[in-house]
């Protein structure tokens, strides 16, 4: 995604779930081609440095699972910045319980 109105439609519509790591908006829409996920970090995270490692981090994370994701599925993921700090494996733990929640 990239479109600053899918993110806004996800923020508004969908619904949030939350983690240490990061926190996600999920929003099911019909008839989508996807599953599309979204990044954003603030700059309050850090410089750009910092915010592009907790975007690497957590991209990768999201692209080793995405295959259980449905294809309706709209995500938006807000890292934070104990992604920095936390091991790969918590990572992937953490992005499995959000598209599992994604499945209910």
């Amino acid at each position: 995604m990239l479109k600053s109105a899918e993110f806004r439609r996800i923020y508004e519509s969908g619904s949030r779930f939350t983690s240490p790591y990061f926190s996600a908006h999920v929003l099911a829409e019909t008839g989508q081609q996807g599953p599309k996920i979204g990044f954003t970090v603030s700059r309050a995270a850090g410089g750009s440095v910092v915010r592009n490692r907790l975007r690497r981090r957590l991209r990768e994370a999201v692209r080793l699972h995405l295959g259980r994701l449905a294809p309706r599925w709209r995500v938006v993921v807000n890292p934070r910045r104990a992604v920095l700090r936390a091991g790969f494996p918590d990572l992937e733990r953490e992005v499995e319980r959000l598209f599992r929640r994604c499945e209910n």
